[in-house]
């Protein structure tokens, strides 16, 4: 009994130390600002808001703490070796990657990067440093990087499982810029997860031992052990303009469980054998790396979903509880005819509801090229479109250009998407031809987006 209020009480301690830490904090700020800017990028769209980002980021906060409290208990056998100011060290480099991109925010970088650094300086074990850089210096040496890399393939593993519980419902229907400047439609699947993190390590006290040895300490653990808070964020951000958001998130968890994988087995290889260590450290940035160039290759490769046919309206997505939610058409199927009337234009669609005001019938045609057929009484103040977005045409206002995403962006959403005239984009204008060319265009807008790991 002694033993079990003892552990209670350490627990409780932590749980203080991760209320006192202000990372844990800039985590759940720095989550705000992302859907708050997707959250515009809908407004400039679609002059509607799909996403509340309240919900969005309560629903990652509920992940991010049943994700801690797996890799807690995982952590429970394979114990870490880390101090406050090892702790300090991560974060400082995670939030001086955060300034180039936001994709940078992941503990593989900055576990990477301290690997590759402490190789550099155990190379020259002479240099010491004078004042805060021995200090520096000295805490890089002490950091266990083999650890730290068994932490960032568990954590990895509970992000795999997250994108494939939560990736789909997070997901931003967006107008991108596709091939030859033809706009498409796509979506954007981004969240970050705050994860506080309960760790054991080795201690000097009086009180119970473990009735097992975790794997990383060694002889330390004979001491006793207590609890430390970590707060980490983990995240991932995919683009599709070829697959449903929810075949996408089935995809990017299966990679993501796979690079977990494999790098829980090179960082126990490097505890096992520590020359390992710095193969195992640049593994953790070229294979993350590797993950988002593949994803970029394959929607490159992929014809795009979202865009009409010939014969009627492709629908990019579906406004939460309007008549086309329960109508229910879903993402990606095509509007034929409304009313008895086919539709190859938004113009054509309108006209046909117009026909009936009270009242529509649709043939819509599914995932599996099959018709529907779908009626509903219309009532006045709802979507003149019944509430389905539909895929973008040549008058789109506004389109998402891919570049990276720094803080400064999410600081300031407001400031992307600067008017201009001359066609859908600068380049679309260079690249649509020559019919397209003579048309008149409305001013659109240029938005920022990137694709992350």
């Amino acid at each position: 009994m002694d033993t079990v209020l003892e552990v209670l009480w350490m627990l409780a301690e932590a749980a203080g130390q991760l209320l006192l830490q202000p990372f844990y904090y800039i985590a759940i700020i720095l989550m705000m600002l992302i859907y708050r800017r997707q959250v515009l990028l809908e407004r400039k769209l679609f002059h509607v808001r799909l996403h509340s980002w309240g919900v969005q980021t309560w629903r990652t906060v509920l992940g991010g703490l049943l994700a801690g409290l797996f890799v807690s208990l995982v952590s429970l056998f394979t114990g870490m070796t880390l101090t406050v100011e090892g702790i300090i060290c991560i974060w400082a480099v995670t939030l001086l990657l955060l300034l180039f991109r936001v994709r940078y925010l992941c503990l593989a970088y900055a576990v990477g990067l301290l690997g590759i650094a402490q190789f550099i300086i155990n190379l020259a074990p002479g240099l010491q440093g004078q004042g805060w850089t021995a200090e520096i210096l000295r805490v890089i040496r002490e950091l266990n990087i083999p650890a730290l890399l068994c932490l960032v393939a568990v954590l990895h593993v509970a992000e795999g499982f997250l994108v494939r519980w939560q990736g789909a419902s997070f997901a931003g229907p967006l107008f991108f810029e596709g091939k030859r400047g033809k706009l498409v439609g796509g979506y954007q699947l981004q969240s970050l997860w705050p994860v506080p993190l309960f760790l054991m390590i080795p201690a000097h006290t009086t009180g119970a031992m473990l009735p097992w040895t975790p794997l990383f300490g060694g002889e330390a653990w004979q001491e006793g052990f207590q609890w430390i808070a970590l707060p980490i964020v983990i995240g991932f951000s995919e683009v599709t303009t070829g697959l449903l958001p929810r075949a996408k998130a089935k995809v990017s968890s299966g990679r993501l469980l796979g690079y977990g994988t494999i790098m829980l087995v090179l960082a126990l290889l490097s505890a096992w054998w520590s020359p390992l260590t710095i193969a195992a450290a640049l593994a953790g940035i070229v294979l993350h790396e590797g993950l988002v160039w593949l994803s970029r290759f394959e929607e490159q490769k992929r014809s795009p979903l979202f865009v009409h046919p010939v014969d009627g309206l492709r629908v990019l997505a579906v406004l939460p509880g309007s008549p086309a939610e329960e109508l229910g058409i879903q993402a990606g199927e095509t509007i034929i005819k409304v009313n008895g009337t086919p539709v190859a234009t938004k113009e054509e669609l309108h006209a046909g509801l117009r026909m009936n005001p009270a009242f529509c019938k649709l043939e819509v045609r599914n995932l599996a090229g099959e018709s529907k057929f779908l009626q509903r009484a219309i009532y006045a103040g709802e979507h003149h479109q019944l509430g389905a977005i539909l895929a973008p045409d040549d008058q789109a206002p506004v389109a998402v250009r891919m570049r990276p995403i720094a803080l400064l962006h999410l600081l300031r959403p407001r400031r992307e998407g600067e008017s201009f005239r001359g066609g859908a984009s600068r380049s679309a204008g260079r690249q649509r031809g020559k019919k397209l060319a003579d048309k008149p265009q409305p001013p659109q807008q240029e938005l920022g987006a990137e694709t992350e790991g």
